[in-house]
């Protein structure tokens, strides 16, 4: 069964009012494919445009998608995130770029959702300030890879 939907199956908030206050951290990763054109562009960790420096915009970007998760996704609980990093790592040789997102918050139930949203929002913004240059660029990976609080942790292979 699933944990958004009620006994007639109609959508419901999941009811976490009895669950303990735990820490929780989500760390999720987007991967990012630049064609040749745009890999050309990448300098000492950067790709700067005329809209301004790409990967700085997209920290901010996810960040701030991170945070307003909750206006995003139908049924996620708002949560008070307490921390969110992201951290962009370009790989010129392979031509992507990885996009990390990890969250902290203390609360009732967890922030995969936030972690999730924080590395597609930034990866989003890439697209968004680098399709002046092409529109080749693919997002290939969005997942979870780890999560931690709550009734179990998470890890992935």
């Amino acid at each position: 069964m699933f944990s958004h939907l009620d006994p007639q199956n109609r959508p419901a908030m999941v009811n976490v009012g009895e669950k303990a206050v735990t820490k929780r951290t989500a760390h999720a990763v987007a991967v990012v494919s630049l064609p040749g054109e745009l890999a050309a562009l990448l300098r000492d960790g950067e790709i700067s445009t005329k809209k301004g420096p790409i990967f700085q915009t997209a920290i901010l970007a996810g960040v701030m998608g991170a945070k307003r998760t909750s206006d995003l996704i139908p049924l996620c609980h708002p949560l008070a995130v307490e921390d969110c990093q992201i951290e962009v790592r370009p790989d010129a040789a392979r031509a992507e770029v990885a996009i990390h997102c990890r969250v902290v918050t203390h609360g009732k139930t967890g922030v995969e959702m936030e972690a999730l949203t924080g590395a597609s929002v930034a990866a989003l913004t890439l697209y968004d300030m680098a399709k002046a240059v092409t529109h080749g660029i693919v997002i290939k990976e969005i997942r979870l890879l780890e999560k931690t609080g709550g009734k179990r942790d998470y890890h992935a292979a």
